[in-house]
């Protein structure tokens, strides 16, 4: 057994804080970096940090905290069996999953930490996988009476050239020109594309099914674009609002995690546009079941539909730029307050849960 999971190294104050990081997505760099910086502002005193990164074969690896100079860490450690891992019996565990996209932030490992039963930061498993499936998302919350843009989506598997074009006629003749097209189940706007004729349409369809069968099709909203960061249970509260001016024709790759993007935090807003985006992002929040923490991205079209959700990202992006840490800064908790909340809501959920799992009848 690795040291920094000795029971005996625990102090009778200390929580084992498991930072699970990399993954099997097309999200594995942003998650190594993300990890990064949730260990290094990760107070000492009250957490043992035990890093644990699965590769981009699925190989899970036991890795040593790293405060060093290098902006992420590498799952390259010990190689480790997944359920050993996370369960330490007799030691406080929670289990931070750092993992971005598909195979971590769509339910799947949130079904291993429940087999597990340890307590675990963020959403459960029906919002994890609700949240990360856009077209299911947006079914969702339609239901709800939650705002949104229109789309339409479409099932790539087996798809090709002619399935492609009647796709791209179809959403051009529901939604119009220019489009957004998607993977469903992918973030950090990996696969995204916007499409201003019907040949880029095809093109970026194709693209979109490289990531996922499942495809969207956005029409393209003229609004400004603000996030809203959530963060509770039962009550959850919502920061003040931040808003992306986009260095390229949308907010990318590249603007996310190279800083080509004008973050206007808090966003120049009027105190009732402020009141109003919290509220819309608290009832999408709550419309999905989300637990602990979530980024709520809107449009906002002043003079027209006002708030309109377009997705909740249930394990946003941790770097020193991300936007839901800035958020919070903003809003007056700081990046290590912001972690001992998480690790709090966590540890509430979990023994809530264990209030109400009996097994005789």
């Amino acid at each position: 057994m690795p040291e920094s999971a000795n029971p005996a190294s625990v102090s009778s104050d200390q929580i084992r804080l498991v930072v699970l990081f990399g993954g099997r997505s097309a999200e594995h760099d942003v998650s190594c970096v993300s990890a990064r910086h949730v260990i290094a502002a990760a107070d000492p005193h009250k957490y043992l940090i035990d890093p644990i990164g699965i590769d981009r074969q699925g190989v899970w690896h036991h890795d040593q905290p790293s405060v060093g100079a290098s902006d992420r860490l590498e799952a390259i450690g010990e190689v480790v069996d997944a359920l050993p891992a996370i369960m330490q019996p007799g030691v406080p565990t929670v289990v931070f999953p750092v993992l971005h996209g598909p195979m971590g932030e769509d339910g799947t490992m949130q079904g291993l930490l429940e087999l597990a039963n340890v307590a675990y930061v963020g959403a459960g498993v029906l919002a994890s996988a609700l949240c990360m499936d856009k077209v299911a998302a947006k079914a969702h919350l339609s239901a709800h009476g939650v705002a949104q843009g229109k789309y339409t989506w479409l099932d790539a598997d087996g798809a090709g050239p002619a399935e492609f074009a009647a796709a791209a006629d179809r959403a051009i003749g529901e939604l119009g020109l220019p489009l957004f097209v998607k993977p469903a189940n992918m973030g950090s706007s990996v696969g995204v594309s916007r499409a201003t004729n019907p040949e880029e349409v095809i093109t970026a369809i194709e693209l979109a099914a490289r990531y996922d069968r499942i495809v969207i099709i956005e029409e393209e909203i003229r609004g400004r674009e603000v996030e809203v960061a959530v963060l509770g249970n039962e009550r959850p509260e919502a920061s003040v609002p931040g808003e992306i001016v986009p260095g390229a024709d949308f907010y990318d790759y590249s603007d996310k995690y190279d800083d080509g993007a004008d973050l206007r935090i808090p966003a120049p807003l009027e105190p009732d546009e402020v009141r109003a985006a919290q509220t819309a992002a608290i009832a999408a929040y709550q419309a999905l079941r989300v637990e602990g923490l979530a980024r709520v991205d809107f449009f906002y079209e002043a003079d027209g539909r006002g708030w309109l959700v377009n997705e909740l990202n249930t394990m946003p992006g941790f770097t020193p730029i991300s936007m839901y840490p800035k958020l919070w800064a903003e809003t007056g908790l700081t990046y290590e307050k912001l972690i001992d909340r998480l690790v709090e809501l966590a540890l509430e959920r979990h023994e809530k849960k264990l209030r109400h799992q009996a097994t005789d009848h």
